[in-house]
């Protein structure tokens, strides 16, 4: 095993565990063992040494004193956050004795593993825990709080998670970021559409908040949230009307023209310009530009699929780069995800065949609050890790309600005494990434990288694969798939025949290159893994799913007599949860606020500056008010999952709806509705 952590001193090679689609190649820095300085890889060939100030700083999350050192078990009340210490030995002895009697008394099912990827190192994410827990017989996670419903609706479009490749878009002429704040989360996206800008190229946004990246565009268009696809449709009936579309491409590439031709008639400029507030002008502009200008790029946002119309939303914007052709023109097309390319081995890794009973039932994510407190058989034991449910999950109170369960046992692995942490009744440490063997892919650049540890453990802090093997031992489990080492599990990783984009990457080659490119090819001449082995128009698989088979704009679900839509997006110095404890990411980022139209503000007796409180039927918050241009009138938008210490209201996921999207179960955190009032 090539690991660093016996050099001391020197410059070692590493990659970013953060759940963002940059991916970064990083160097570390260290001085007599510790690490002392974060910068990019000059010689990485996408993000090439430029880095977010997350990461910059992350020798600060590092060795933050408040950093869990050792197991502990709860002392105090649940939730209040009251622990001592305890050894490794007890920690595991506790679990697996509990786990054992709720298997004798209420079945394996009682017990449920709730995570996502805080690492999105592939084995701390999705390795020896699915083997464990499938070989368990727990409850299965269903993980779709986040691009679960744009994976779903993409696929219907093009086959799965195909986009061009990010490299391509410096040859760009047109770029349209929609629905995504890229300076925020996808920087190098941004990197690359300069480059492109000094070619030539015009920059659009689309998007509900003239965020960071609607200041940096050439022409940013607000939207009022949920109607992207009616804008995307209003594009189509242009570029069909004034024959601007690709017949040739149609005719060879794609099923369904003439049908999607038909139907969006019904979606003129006016009728859009009324569900969308886009003026009816702006969209023929829009659509002209979009028409004429070749090759465009659109970058569709992750933001878009929170909401219950999210799946067909992607699905319907995805729809737009074939009828102008734009997939045969380098750095035409679009990315919504490319993870397709990368897709590993998930049945060697994850090992769903461990597990017995075929009809154990499956938990929607952001359903956590009403499992916990409705399903039947009820759940009596959460194991939580790489995720902050009392934070991130949609109606956090309800959430929080299941967590306080006295007779729910609570373990949580985590790096700190989260939010979530405090309401465990045993607390595990976790080592950071930077002390892992993982493996890591992007799913937005077309590169695999390895991380190897470059420093040592914190405290008595263990990785995933660790403690879910001990955990496997305790139990008495003597399947040898449980006790294979991170080398082994990488290589079955990898070794995927169905992934020709994987061909000749191993792991002995990620070793000595530490990051490789998949062998990708063009989307277009070839056939794409769709019914028809074309683009999708019309998708007959949808119609047997239950769905519309053309793009179709559905409105939101009525969420109550509140007269705002409420978003929820994320801030720039802190990602979901991560470096929302930390003091200089804090500094940063300063405090939360809520944008607000003038008009709104005007009419309710709000200035700049005030505290409000915005609330429903499902919680409040309280908030300072930012008021000026930035939202349409209607809509509120705040930044960021802020820490709910005592004495403060700044819990936003306690207003969000835990309803789930049309497609792939995902979340709906951008459909509800609050009030606001002055305080």
């Amino acid at each position: 095993m090539n690991s660093f952590v016996n050099k001391p001193t020197g410059v070692f090679p590493s990659v970013c565990s953060l759940d963002c689609p940059d991916q970064c190649g990083l160097l570390v820095h260290k001085q007599d063992g510790k690490m002392v300085k974060i910068q990019g890889d000059p010689n990485h060939p996408v993000t090439k040494g430029n880095i977010c100030n997350k990461v910059r700083n992350m020798t600060e999350r590092i060795y933050d004193p408040k950093r869990l050192k050792y197991p502990m078990k709860r002392t105090g009340a649940k939730g209040e956050g009251k622990f001592e210490p305890i050894s490794w030995d007890e920690a595991i002895e506790t679990i697996a004795a509990k786990w054992k009697e709720l298997i004798q008394t209420d079945g394996p099912e009682s017990i449920l593993p709730y995570s996502f990827y805080g690492n999105m190192g592939r084995l701390s994410a999705e390795g020896m825990d699915r083997r464990f827990f499938h070989r368990l017989g727990a409850s299965l996670l269903d993980r779709s709080i986040c691009s679960s419903a744009g994976s779903e609706g993409l696929k219907y479009t093009m086959g799965g998670g195909f986009g061009i490749d990010p490299e391509d878009t410096i040859h760009s002429k047109l770029i349209i970021f929609w629905g995504i704040n890229a300076v925020s989360t996808n920087m190098h996206q941004v990197v690359l559409a300069q480059k492109a800008r000094k070619n030539g190229a015009k920059i659009i946004v689309i998007d509900v908040h003239k965020n960071q990246t609607g200041q940096f565009a050439d022409w940013f268009i607000p939207i009022l949230p949920g109607t992207d696809a009616a804008l995307a449709l209003g594009m189509m009936h242009i570029l069909f009307a004034e024959n601007m579309v690709d017949n040739d491409f149609l005719q060879q590439y794609t099923v369904g023209h003439e049908e999607l031709r038909e139907h969006v008639v019904q979606y003129d400029p006016i009728t859009v310009s009324g569900i969308t507030g886009v003026p009816v002008e702006d969209i023929y502009k829009l659509a002209r530009m979009y028409g004429q200008i070749t090759p465009s790029f659109i970058r569709i946002g992750n933001g878009l699929q929170h909401h219950d119309n999210g799946g067909m939303c992607i699905r319907t914007i995805a729809c737009l780069p074939a009828l102008t052709g734009q997939w045969l023109v380098k750095g035409g097309g679009a990315i919504k995800s490319n993870s397709s390319y990368l897709a590993l081995n998930t049945k060697n890794l994850q090992r769903p065949d461990l597990l017995q009973n075929k009809h154990t039932r499956i938990i929607n994510m952001n359903l956590l609050g009403q499992a916990l407190l409705e399903l039947n058989p009820p759940i009596k034991s959460l194991f939580v890790y790489g995720t902050n449910p009392a934070v991130v999950a949609p109606d956090s109170n309800k959430v929080r309600k299941g967590l306080a369960r006295e007779d729910l046992f609570v373990v949580v692995h985590d790096l700190f005494l989260t939010e979530t942490a405090k309401y465990a009744d045993i607390v595990l440490p976790a080592t950071s990434s930077f002390e892992n063997t993982d493996l890591y892919t992007s799913y937005w650049h077309h590169y695999v990288q390895i991380q190897q540890p470059v420093i040592e453990r914190y405290g008595e802090s263990k990785s995933n694969v660790e403690v879910f093997q001990l955990l496997a031992k305790k139990m008495g489990f003597e399947d040898q798939c449980l006790y294979e080492t991170e080398e082994e599990m990488i290589s079955q990783a990898l070794d995927n025949p169905n992934n020709p984009y994987l061909e000749g990457i191993d792991y002995e080659t990620l070793v000595k290159k530490q990051y490789v490119k998949a062998n990708v090819k063009p989307l277009l001449p070839g056939k794409l893994p769709t019914p028809s082995g074309k683009i999708e128009l019309y998708s007959r698989k949808m119609e047997q799913d239950g769905y519309p088979p053309l793009p179709t704009y559905t409105p939101l679900v009525n969420d109550g007599d509140f007269p705002f839509l409420f978003v929820p997006g994320p801030n720039h110095n802190f990602l979901n949860t991560t470096f929302s404890n930390n003091e200089k990411h804090i500094s940063f980022e300063k405090e939360p606020r809520l944008h607000m139209n003038i008009k709104d503000a005007l009419s309710k007796g709000i200035m700049d500056g005030d505290q409000v409180r915005v609330w429903n039927n499902r919680g409040e918050c309280v908030l300072k008010v930012s008021v000026g241009e930035n939202v349409l009138p209607g809509v509120v938008v705040t930044q960021g999952l802020w820490a709910h210490s005592p004495g403060t209201k700044h819990l936003v996921n306690s207003l969000t709806p835990d309803r789930v999207a049309d497609m792939g179960n995902g979340a709906t955190f951008f459909s509800g509705r609050v009030d606001v009032e002055k305080l």
